[in-house]
C-alpha cells in the first residue's frame, strides 16, 4: 500500500503544525538555559540576543512524524531501516551541532564528524542499492556521495545567516524533491521530503524576520544531511543520466551559490573559508540597499525558481531538458559573477 496524494498532504500539514507548536516551548527552554545567539561578533546581524535550539523542534518533528507515518501505513522493518539510515546520521550531526551551539566547537572536529556520517551514509546507500543514480564505479560513488553530503551540510549551515533564510530555502528545495519523487512513485523519499518541507515551514513562523528563534547549527546540520541524502536517493528516472545528476544541483543551487561566493571571496582576501563573515548572498543584497526582510524573500523566490526549473527538467528531459540545464547554468554563473562584484565588507 502506498501513500495517496491526500495522505502526503496530511503528513506535511501534521509536520507544519507540530513544528510550529514545538518551537514555542523550545524557545522558552533556550531562554531559560541561556542558549542565546548574542550580537557580540562583527559578523552578527541582529541587534538583540536571539535564542537558539530551533533545530531541536525541527528534528523532533521529523522524527516523530516519520516513524508515526510508517507505523500507521503498512509498517515493515525495511521501511524503518530505510528511514533510520537517513534520520540516525542526521541526528548525530544535529547533536554535534547542538553541542557547538551550547559550548562551541572548532572547525576540525565538526568536519571529522560530518565526514564520518557521510562515509556511513554512502556505504549504506551503495550496499542497499538505494542511490538514485550511480557513476558505474563504487569508489567514485563513495567519494562523490561523501563530498556532496559534507558540502551540502556546510552550505545549509552557511546559508543560515539571515532570518528565515535557511528554513525557507530548505522548504522550497524539499517541495521540489517531493514532486519529482512522487512522480516516480518513491514513497519514502516523497514522504520525508514533504515532511521536511512542512516542518521547516512550521518553524518559519517563528524564524521569519524579525526572528524569535534561530535553528542554530543543530538544525542546519540535521537538515543538511537529510536534504543531501534525499537528493542522492531520489531517482528522477530520466535519460540522459547527466540530466539526472544536474537535478539535485539545481534544486540546491542557491545555497551552493551562497557557499561558492563566500568561499571564493574569503580565499581571494586571504581568509579561511571556514571563518564566519558578512560576505554571504544576504549580506551582499543588504549592502546594495535591500532590507534584510526583502533579501530573505528574494532568496526564497530564487530557491522556488530553482526547484521549479528542476521539476521542469524532470518533466521535459527528452525534449527541452538539456537546453534548460545549460541555460540555468549560464544564469547561475552570471549570478556568481554579479555577487562577487558586490563588496565583501562594508
Amino acid at each position: 500500500m502506498t501513500y495517496s496524494a491526500s495522505q502526503y498532504l496530511l503528513i506535511g500539514l501534521a509536520a507544519f503544525v507540530l513544528a510550529g507548536l514545538l518551537t514555542w516551548p523550545t524557545r522558552k527552554l533556550a531562554i531559560r538555559i541561556g542558549a542565546m545567539d548574542r550580537p557580540n561578533l562583527d559578523r552578527k546581524t541582529q541587534k538583540e540576543p536571539v535564542p537558539y535550539l530551533g533545530g531541536v523542534s525541527i528534528a523532533l518533528t521529523i522524527f516523530v512524524i516519520s516513524y508515526a507515518a510508517i507505523e500507521i501505513n503498512n509498517p515493515t522493518s525495511e521501511k524503518f531501516k530505510l528511514a533510520s539510515y537517513v534520520l540516525i546520521p542526521a541526528l548525530i550531526l544535529g547533536v554535534m551541532g547542538l553541542i557547538d551551539d551550547l559550548k562551541g566547537l572548532n572547525a576540525l572536529p565538526r568536519l571529522v564528524v560530518q565526514t564520518i556520517a557521510a562515509v556511513f551514509v554512502s556505504i549504506i546507500l551503495i550496499q542497499t542499492e538505494t542511490m538514485g543514480f550511480a557513476f558505474g564505479n563504487q569508489i567514485v560513488d563513495v567519494i562523490v556521495t561523501i563530498l556532496w553530503i559534507v558540502g551540502i551540510c556546510n552550505s545549509i549551515n552557511f546559508f543560515d545567516n539571515l532570518d528565515g533564510g535557511a528554513a525557507g530555502t530548505v522548504a522550497a528545495s524539499t517541495i521540489g524533491i517531493f514532486f519529482i519523487a512522487f512522480g516516480e512513485g518513491q514513497e519514502l523519499i516523497s514522504a520525508l521530503a514533504i515532511l521536511t518541507a512542512g516542518a521547516t515551514c512550521g518553524f518559519l513562523l517563528w524564524n521569519k524576520a524579525p526572528a524569535k528563534i534561530y535553528m542554530g547549527d543543530a538544525g542546519a546540520l540535521f537538515l543538511g544531511l537529510v536534504i543531501a541524502t534525499l537528493t542522492i536517493r531520489m531517482d528522477p528516472g530520466i535519460t540522459p543520466n547527466w540530466q539526472s545528476i544536474a537535478i539535485p544541483v539545481i534544486l540546491l543551487a542557491i545555497p551552493i551559490l551562497d557557499t561558492t561566493v563566500a568561499v571564493v571571496s574569503r580565499i581571494y582576501r586571504g581568509f579561511s573559508p571556514l571563518e564566519g563573515g558578512k560576505d554571504h548572498l544576504s549580506h551582499r543584497l543588504v549592502r546594495i540597499g535591500m532590507k534584510p526582510k526583502n533579501a530573505a524573500i528574494t532568496l526564497w523566490i530564487a530557491s522556488v525558481v530553482s526547484s521549479l526549473v528542476a521539476v521542469v527538467i524532470y518533466s521535459y528531459a527528452g525534449t527541452a531538458g538539456g537546453i534548460i540545464v545549460f541555460g540555468f547554468a549560464a544564469i547561475w554563473l552570471l549570478a556568481l559573477y554579479g555577487f562577487l562584484r558586490i563588496p565583501s565588507t562594508d
